[in-house]
């Protein structure tokens, strides 16, 4: 299994938001987790997708 990984930058294109913002979400723990690799964060593509789907379903749900 192929484990693919993003870039702050690759993250906010995804979810149309600045890289600021996918900073701010790591800084205060509501985003995706990333992982530091040097002094770059990565976030795992999967992670990513399950934190979309959670916050997917909250929203249908009425929850936070």
């Amino acid at each position: 299994m192929t484990v693919r990984l993003l870039t702050t930058e690759e993250v906010a294109v995804r979810f149309r938001t600045s890289p600021a913002t996918v900073r701010y979400w790591r800084h205060v723990g509501i985003g995706p987790t990333g992982i530091k690799v040097g002094r770059r964060v990565l976030y795992d593509e999967a992670e990513c997708d399950r934190w979309w789907e959670t916050k997917v379903a909250a929203s249908l749900h009425g929850t936070r």
